[in-house]
């Protein structure tokens, strides 16, 4: 039986928090928020735990695993190597939604990193996760708290869902503010290597650090082959059971234009079809409509919840209109790429 408790975002019950850092630190698995998704905690220097969570997510073992500290000074003892830039970013982004990517230090264990020689490190500014971190006094490894390949989960909710019954743990913290993961950014090459978009923007990275290159798997949906350091590259992510279509164009006219046609389309075929609108409000008949919000914040924030609204309403297919890659909106369209079966 899973354990459901409420706590208060704002100002979070320290003696409810040590009920959970307490499953940590004895090798169970706790389901909490973060101010991107949920994420599935377990103590990331405690190998069969967290095989537990590859396990219970369904999740390849060759995928690896974000790990979450509370203070400055652990990054020193997860990583082997820290370039002087780490420490630029670490003052202007930390706590917040970005991963470092750095050689990683023997006490890492393999599960953690795929047997890589690198790992991947952030600090939450959720109070919950922060507090968690600091109550279990050991680092957290934490991928979103899903089955592997489904939405990211966003509430509580989304998270019994999915676990329910199978991890010890679920903190009910509200709706997480971002909505989308962390930006992953590698530090162990030059120029500095963004693998996934996330909650800090390609162009928040650059004022500080000058150039910085995309993956390019970011911008692509085709499976990538090689040996990957980043949770989210590799594999289908963030879909729904209906199909995702994604309508891509030169103007918001042009989209606007392809995906009238395509619903009209499916529609016509006898398909029950689910009209995501991200920014703009397309004035087009569909069985579902979901309007995401007026800015690219309220559609990241959004987006996955919506994404499994479309399948409680049991919509065959889903088209979904995109959006310029600038700021959130990268972000946004890496995951509907990931999320689709066809882009138009």
């Amino acid at each position: 039986m899973t354990i459901i408790i409420r706590v208060d975002p704002k100002k979070p019950s320290r003696e409810r928090i040590r009920d959970a850092a307490k499953i940590i630190r004895e090798g169970g698995l706790v389901a909490f928020p973060t101010e991107t998704v949920y994420g599935l905690g377990a103590d990331a220097l405690n190998e069969s735990a967290v095989r537990k969570i590859f396990e219970v997510k369904q999740r390849p073992m060759d995928d690896p695993i974000i790990v979450h500290i509370s203070r400055d000074n652990t990054l020193q003892l997860l990583a082997a190597e820290v370039p002087e830039v780490t420490f630029k970013l670490v003052k202007k982004f930390w706590p917040g939604p970005l991963t470092l990517v750095l050689k990683k230090s023997k006490i890492v264990p393999a599960v953690v990193t795929a047997g890589l020689d690198t790992v991947a490190v952030r600090m939450p500014s959720n109070k919950i996760a922060h507090m968690l971190i600091e109550e279990a006094d050991v680092p957290i490894a934490a991928p979103s708290a899903n089955l592997f390949g489904k939405p990211s989960p966003t509430t509580a909710e989304h998270v019994r869902q999915d676990l329910y019954g199978k991890i010890d743990m679920i903190i009910d913290g509200g709706q997480t503010e971002i909505g989308v993961e962390s930006t992953v950014l590698d530090l162990t090459v030059s120029p500095p290597m963004i693998l996934r978009p996330g909650g800090v923007t390609h162009e928040e990275l650059e004022s500080i650090l000058g150039e910085v290159k995309l993956h390019p798997s970011v911008r692509r949906r085709k499976k990538v082959l090689e040996v990957v350091k980043s949770p989210g590259m590799k594999y289908r992510h963030y879909s729904p059971k209906a199909d995702v279509i994604l309508v891509e164009g030169k103007s918001g006219e042009d989209i606007e234009r392809k995906v009238a046609k395509l619903v009209d389309e499916y529609r016509r075929e006898g398909k029950r079809v689910g009209l995501l609108n991200l920014v703009k409000e397309m004035k087009i008949e569909a069985d579902v409509c979901i309007f995401l919000g007026n800015s690219p914040e309220e559609v990241a924030r959004n987006l996955f919840s919506s994404l499994r609204e479309m399948d409680e309403k049991k919509v065959d297919l889903i088209v979904v209109g995109g959006i310029e890659e600038k700021g959130l909106g990268l972000a946004i369209m890496n995951r509907l790429r990931k999320a689709s079966v066809r882009i138009v």
